[in-house]
């Protein structure tokens, strides 16, 4: 995450719990760790559960990640859009207004 401006609200959870921030981040590493999927797989998956709890800011988090890991932005519509039957059509929008962010380099970043 070089060179990005990180939220707000992630930086100052990260500077007042740094040990609970460190333990939220090595269980990020531990599950991904356990089972045989690929990085750009887990991060769609994290992606679509963003999603359906409406987390903007988990939804551009995955977003980038998922991009960083080789997803492209049909893959990040597609996973989304999946999800339709299950989560209705507003929150899909929604989510898919949230990935875009990322995607064109606008406010994903805001804090």
């Amino acid at each position: 995450m070089a060179g990005k401006k990180l939220p707000e609200q992630y930086v100052l959870i990260k500077e007042r719990h740094r040990g609970l921030f460190k333990a939220v981040e090595n269980l990020g590493k531990a599950v991904r760790k356990e089972g045989p999927l690929k990085e750009k797989t887990a991060q769609l998956i994290q992606l679509a559960a963003a999603a359906a709890i409406r987390s903007e800011g988990a939804v551009h988090s995955h977003t980038r990640r998922a991009i960083e890991a080789g997803a492209r932005p049909a893959e990040i519509y597609h996973a989304i859009i999946l999800l339709t039957s299950t989560i209705g059509f507003p929150t899909v929008s929604a989510a898919l207004s949230w990935a875009e962010d990322v995607i064109r380099g606008g406010r994903g970043e805001k804090g």
